[in-house]
């Protein structure tokens, strides 16, 4: 068995990429004597789509690096790229939610026709509040706790998320202001008021919901407001609640004047993530971002060039 060290990672991704290549050699016992490129070559020939080609780039690389750290005289092997690039390409870009997108949304979730179930609409509306303006992971918004709101100091804490971080929000008075309000209705509930006990509560898997549920409660709000159909996957996902905060932010920034490459370090920590490289990947090139960045440089840059050519 190959272990990887796991250096920070989770590698659940990566687990499922090995677990179906298991099943796939355990299902051609012909291939045990092989060497693992053969393996691989075999892997990627019982699928022709890209993602399966991609996957099977994915994996070798990680099981030659591997082998190569417990071995170094096993010279690690170089894939072609190609097939991981074409699936990059057809990557869905994230939708970006304008701030009058963001209200309507927020709009149709407080009034959410939920007549069994009276905290429903206050947990909608107060689940998109914090994935967009806070920024959170799916997976954070389920796994807060009402201790985690610290009401006197106006912050959140995120604990023990991606990558293994807790990190400390600050949020702006209205959003404190929604959650006071978010507290009371669910005091009047008749839920728990320990510290442990979930923020958004309900009576199954110990309080809190899941990740999962969190997407199709949200969901449900997108497809109601418009930005969905019916049905399917087509269309904006969670996810992109925190795509938009970024992209917004930063357009923000642009027009009260504040260069955000100066705050783009600020804007990782508070995202949780590793370094701004990981930040970068939610810009999203909206026209309005693009139309802010071509005035800063027409009002600082071009000067400066025509300046240059005069001299």
């Amino acid at each position: 068995m190959i272990v990887v060290p796991h250096r920070g990672y989770q590698y659940e991704t990566q687990a499922h990429w090995l677990l179906r290549f298991d099943r796939f050699l355990q299902a051609h016992p012909e291939l045990a004597d092989e060497p693992l490129e053969t393996m691989l070559s075999h892997w990627a020939a019982a699928k022709s789509t890209r993602n399966h080609a991609a996957e099977c780039q994915k994996l070798g690389r990680i099981l030659t690096k591997a082998r190569h750290r417990l071995d170094p005289n096993i010279p690690p092997k170089r894939f072609n790229p190609r097939p991981e690039r074409e699936v990059a390409r057809e990557h869905r870009q994230p939708h970006i939610f304008s701030p009058a997108d963001i209200r309507h949304m927020l709009e149709v979730a407080r009034s959410y026709p939920s007549p069994h179930a009276p905290l429903r609409p206050w947990t909608l509306y107060t689940m998109i509040l914090l994935a967009y303006c806070a920024g959170l992971r799916r997976s954070e918004i389920a796994r807060l706790d009402l201790g985690d709101v610290d009401l006197q100091s106006g912050t959140i804490t995120v604990r023990e998320t991606k990558f293994y971080k807790t990190r400390i929000l600050p949020q702006s008075d209205s959003v404190m202001t929604e959650l006071r309000a978010y507290l009371d209705a669910r005091r009047r509930a008749g839920a728990p008021q320990d510290k442990q006990s979930g923020l958004f509560w309900q009576g199954h898997f110990k309080g809190h919901h899941t990740p999962e549920t969190v997407t199709t409660m949200i969901t449900n709000v997108m497809r109601r407001a418009g930005f969905k159909p019916p049905s399917g996957r087509t269309g904006p996902r969670v996810h992109d609640l925190r795509h938009s905060m970024v992209v917004n932010r930063i357009l923000q920034w642009y027009r009260i004047g504040i260069n955000p490459q100066d705050r783009l370090h600020f804007l990782s920590t508070y995202l949780g993530h590793r370094d701004i490289n990981s930040t970068l990947v939610y810009i999203t090139v909206t026209q309005d971002l693009l139309q802010e960045a071509s005035e800063r440089f027409r009002a600082v840059g071009a000067p400066c060039l025509n300046g240059e050519a005069l001299s």
